[in-house]
């Protein structure tokens, strides 16, 4: 595929978004910021790096005078998620520091391009168990993960590399969207 092809395709696809999820999910975001609840945003490999960009964007980038400001963490704390992986097995890397520090209200986003990423599962399903409201960010058909989460935005694409930047361009409209409101 040449450049301009990939490029193409990306445009193709931003016509085929989920655009009733993106929406519901900022405004699941805005009503966690007013209420003062704690997102916890989490991945592995390229998902794990746009998580934490999106966490630095909601926590630095929407902070805004007589706005509450977004209480955010990623689960990615390297001496944490080694310690779990170690002693635990990788499964336990995000469900273990979610347990740790998640209340009810609170907000857990999943990102897996595949939706089968089995540590974002379980940390997942355990979110659900302790009350947190539940959003999967994949791709493919969604994986396992679409029909664990209370609202999933699947990006329609059997392509890894267009589904990340479409993860990215996702959550860069939903922190735009939030800048407004």
């Amino acid at each position: 595929m040449d450049i301009r092809a990939y490029f193409a395709g990306l445009s193709e696809l931003i016509g085929k978004l989920p655009w009733r999820e993106i929406e519901e999910f900022a405004g699941l975001l805005r009503e966690a910021r007013e209420r003062g609840n704690c997102v916890f945003v989490f991945g592995n490999g390229g998902s794990a790096t746009t998580a934490s960009h999106f966490a630095c964007d909601l926590g630095k980038g929407t902070v805004r005078e007589g706005v509450p400001r977004f209480r955010v963490v990623t689960l990615h704390d390297i001496a944490t998620f080694s310690a779990y992986a170690n002693d635990c097995g990788y499964e336990a890397v995000f469900v273990e520091p979610l347990r740790n520090l998640a209340r009810p209200g609170d907000v857990a986003v999943g990102i897996s391009a595949s939706g089968n990423s089995p540590n974002v599962l379980r940390a997942v399903e355990a979110a659900r168990e302790m009350g947190l409201r539940t959003v999967g960010i994949t791709g493919y058909r969604g994986g396992r993960l679409r029909d664990l989460v209370d609202l999933c935005i699947v990006v329609p694409s059997d392509d890894m590399q267009w589904i990340e930047d479409m993860h990215l361009a996702i959550l860069h409209a939903v922190f735009r969207a939030l800048l407004d409101g």
